[in-house]
């Protein structure tokens, strides 16, 4: 992919575009979510995402180091499956999975944002914002790698420390301590599917790693630093989750989390710092949703390009100046913003996470199966992986067919649409 620059992207960069993705939407946007489906075990369901997720990363550590690309999880999907409808339609869940993401979080930094002016969650300017961040966004990406690995590692720096500072300061003004962590209470009226439910929320809180693995031919060392930036991303997000969690749980009780679960956060700085508290946060929110829409953009463009380029999807130029990958930003722009305007946050997070939740469950399956010897993997934790993806999935889709079957019927017909288009192009182009 010519127009890529090898050893463009350092460690740090690529780190700060991991937990780009991760701290922007997890925290801000799914926080109120997993409490929502777990109530006062919620920090719990966070430790519990952190582990799955690990077990899943291992899987691309292994294979980034064998095969690092800017192709990132279609180039593995290839490796394991080769030229076909499966690499195409996986490769393509986990694309609308990443424009969903970006939807989830600008549709979050609209929230946050009027939380300075006192706005209603059903306000228009909730949507306008998060297509404004989605322009912004794309103007960046498209100034080049320098630039954006320079506003992502300040950003970074900016919401990992100023994170960290509410969660800390919160935990001090309410006298928690860690012995509270595990609640003394747990919150009734939760099925096992609830919890599994509030589970498959908190994988797609930390699925931002996956996107380190679409920078992987422009990252400096790509054999050893994308599984590097990988691992120390989810560490990272790993303790910035929990001491937000817990930060939360101790200024604000349960059904007051769920009452604000689209600006939880927020809600959770008044009683710890009064009306700055509220401003700081709000900064905060501001400065992560940018980031993390930045660095997923950026992962997303290199990922569908290069499907382009192999022929595994469709492209029109459109008329439009330069590259493919440019032209790729402009596509997963306007799908984001489709999405921001017509979906409201839970609806956004659910479908990222099912689209998610089956990708992975394709990929782990297809290490497993077809490469697991070449890149020297444990076939063991390969198929436990599965078999916690695959319980966590099924138990969100039955807990949405009772509470959201319009959903459901989205999510099938999306999946019914993909397959079938897939099938189609790709038809066309054996007989061409």
């Amino acid at each position: 992919m010519k127009q890529y620059k090898k050893n463009s992207i350092t460690l740090k960069g690529a780190v700060a575009l991991g937990t780009g993705v991760m701290i922007g939407a997890a925290i801000f946007a799914l926080l109120g979510q997993v409490a929502e489906l777990s109530g006062s075990l919620f920090p719990i369901v966070f430790i519990v995402g952190a582990l799955i997720s690990g077990c899943s990363a291992y899987a691309y550590v292994k294979m980034s180091n064998a095969y690092p690309s800017a192709g990132g999880i279609a180039m593995y999907l290839m490796k394991a499956y080769g030229k076909g409808a499966i690499t195409a339609v996986a490769a393509l869940l986990m694309a609308f999975a990443m424009v969903i993401n970006q939807s989830l979080v600008a549709r979050t930094f609209g929230s946050y944002t009027m939380q300075l002016f006192e706005g209603s969650q059903n306000d228009f300017w909730i949507p306008l914002l998060g297509v404004l961040l989605l322009v912004v966004t794309f103007l960046i990406n498209i100034a080049g790698n320098k630039v954006i690995e320079k506003i992502s590692f300040t950003m970074a720096i900016l919401k990992i420390g100023g994170i960290a500072i509410f969660a800390i300061g919160g935990l001090w003004v309410a006298g928690f301590s860690f012995g509270k962590a595990i609640p003394e209470e747990i919150s009734g009226g939760f099925s096992i599917a609830s919890y599994l439910g509030a589970l498959a929320l908190a994988i797609l809180a930390y699925a931002g790693f996956t996107t380190i693995t679409n920078s992987g031919a422009e990252i400096v060392k790509p054999h050893k630093n994308v599984g590097r930036a990988i691992l120390i991303s989810l560490v990272i997000c790993t303790i910035v989750y929990l001491l937000v969690a817990f930060a939360v749980s101790a200024n604000l009780s349960v059904p007051k989390i769920i009452e604000a679960k689209d600006f939880s956060l927020a809600e959770a700085a008044k009683p710890a710092f009064g009306k700055y508290g509220l401003w700081f946060t709000v900064g905060l929110a501001i400065v992560a949703t940018v980031s993390s829409v930045l660095a997923n953009v950026f992962a997303i463009s290199r990922m569908t390009a290069m499907l382009t380029e192999i022929k595994l999807i469709p492209h029109k130029h459109f008329g439009m100046p330069g590259n493919l990958q440019q032209h790729m930003l402009v596509y997963t722009i306007v799908i984001a913003i489709t999405l921001t305007i017509f979906f409201d946050l839970s609806r956004i997070a659910s479908l990222g996470a099912i689209f998610y939740l089956i990708m992975d469950i394709i990929v782990q399956w297809g290490v497993y199966k077809h490469l697991r010897k070449k890149i020297k993997a444990n076939g063991s934790l390969l198929l436990i992986t599965i078999a916690l993806d695959a319980t966590v999935l099924t138990a969100f889709i039955w807990m949405k067919i009772q509470s959201d079957m319009l959903l459901i019927i989205i999510a099938a017909v999306l999946l019914l649409l993909i397959f079938i288009g897939e099938k189609w192009f790709l038809y066309r182009k054996e007989n061409e």
